[in-house]
């Protein structure tokens, strides 16, 4: 009996996962912000005639681009003059006016220079009487690499893969992706100035700061070239940046190179940002799924962040505290979160944070009966793998030692993808074409 209610119990977990899928689905998120009266394009509260623009163009980099460029070009129809997005391999959609360039995420590559370089050429070419519309979602910080001059894209992407690797948070990395690019930290709105520009953004970042998400290339930017050199020293890396980037950000500290572009330079006043869709919004739509299912929802945040395992310990403590005591939320409960975790890397086996959070999750409801733990990526991928999550439940430690598995020695290789490969218990969506950070679900029964 208790086998049969832990598969119901993994099967609802699932359910509720999908559910908080559609509520961020890119195509409804536009249309939830945008639609046509008449010639007047509305973007939420405010009215742009397009009879007063010679040129319509839509440009863009994220996960969720391709379909967020579909819904727009369904909007504005033969209205589109031209467009280039970058996407993520794989992340496609049928597209008439708007080409679509794959390039590589979570590290740059060459093709992801090859398409910012005609999203650039989009934007310098538009004129004062030219509109704008700028699509950015999850993934944008390495779909728009652009080096500055002086920097090669290897010394990137290895200053990116140093970043990732000694556990800096999102908001760390995409500071010193900033100030290293010509196109983030409000590049983009330089390039587009004067023309109109409306960037439509899928948040995937703590909190929706816009000047985050994919590293602000629309909006004034917060950080500083002293920010970069203070991350590089909190996590003991300066010298193991390539000493091109740690000299060009010494550069800009010093004011021998100009800083990203600041709130209320004029650049930003015919630039419009939206947020149609977040973190939250999952959350939300998951917690009725889970009520609709029979459980009492909790959400505990949408801006969970910090070491993997930690959090881990932290989510199984709860867990346990309602099994036990009922506090603070009656069984059946659906604890839910939202954010983005960290994982510092020490072994040489293959995950990501979901697959992690869920590993250590495991081995802390060792034996628990009737907890039930789901962790996965809403773009459908997680770290370097093809699976966007995984899930488990308090079985998992003496499932794997029938197997002849120990599961502490994956988790101190960070190889949860292979341990849950053997298992069968790894969550796998394929591209979702969205990404509004992870979602986090234990179930724990009656």
């Amino acid at each position: 009996m208790a086998a049969k209610q832990t598969l119901q119990m993994r099967d609802h977990a699932r359910e509720i996962f999908m559910a908080g899928l559609r509520a961020v689905d890119p195509e409804e998120a536009i249309r939830r912000y945008c639609w046509m009266e008449g010639d007047q394009l509305r973007v939420h509260d405010k009215s742009y005639d397009l009879t007063q623009f010679k040129n319509v163009f839509i440009i863009g980099a994220g996960k969720a681009g391709a379909p967020m460029a579909k819904a727009l070009e369904d909007i504005l129809k033969d209205r589109v003059k031209a467009g280039v997005i970058n996407v993520k391999y794989g992340h496609l959609a049928e597209l008439n006016s708007v080409q679509i360039n794959e390039a590589g995420h979570p590290v740059p590559d060459q093709a992801g220079i090859e398409g910012t370089r005609a999203i650039l050429d989009i934007a310098q070419r538009a004129q004062e009487d030219d509109l704008v519309l700028c699509v950015i979602s999850g993934g944008g910080s390495a779909l728009l690499p652009m080096p500055v001059s002086g920097v090669t894209l290897e010394e990137k992407q290895e200053t990116t893969r140093v970043l990732l690797g000694c556990g800096a948070t999102i908001h760390e990395v995409n500071a010193v992706r900033k100030h290293i690019s010509r196109v983030k930290g409000g590049g983009l709105a330089r390039a587009v100035y004067p023309a109109t520009l409306i960037s439509l953004i899928l948040s995937d970042v703590i909190g929706d700061d816009l000047d985050v998400i994919a590293s602000g290339p629309t909006v004034p930017d917060s950080s500083t070239f002293q920010d970069c050199l203070n991350i590089f020293d909190r996590y003991g890396i300066r010298d193991r940046v390539s000493p091109s980037v740690v000299r060009h950000i010494e550069k800009g500290a010093s004011g021998d190179v100009q800083e990203t572009p600041k709130a209320g330079e004029p650049i930003f006043e015919r630039t419009h940002n939206l947020i149609v869709g977040s973190n939250l919004q999952c959350v939300l739509a998951a917690g009725k799924k889970a009520k609709e299912l029979g459980y009492n929802p909790l959400i505990l945040s949408t801006m969970i962040e910090g070491e993997t395992r930690e959090v881990a310990k932290v989510h199984a403590a709860i867990a346990k505290e309602i099994r036990t005591t009922g506090i603070p939320i009656h069984r059946p409960a659906c604890v839910l979160s939202g954010g983005e975790t960290t994982v510092t890397i020490t072994g040489k086996g293959l995950g990501g944070r979901n697959q992690e959070f869920v590993l250590a999750i495991g081995l802390e409801l060792d034996g628990w009966d009737g907890i039930v733990a789901l962790s996965a990526g809403t773009d459908g991928t997680d770290g370097p793998t093809d699976a966007a999550g995984a899930l488990t439940d308090g079985g998992m430690v003496q499932k794997a030692r029938e197997m002849g598995l120990d599961p502490w020695s994956y988790l101190t290789d960070n190889d949860s993808y292979r341990f849950f490969e053997k298992l069968g218990d790894l969550l796998k969506t394929g591209p979702t074409n969205t990404n509004v950070m992870d979602l986090r679900i234990i179930l724990v029964d009656r």
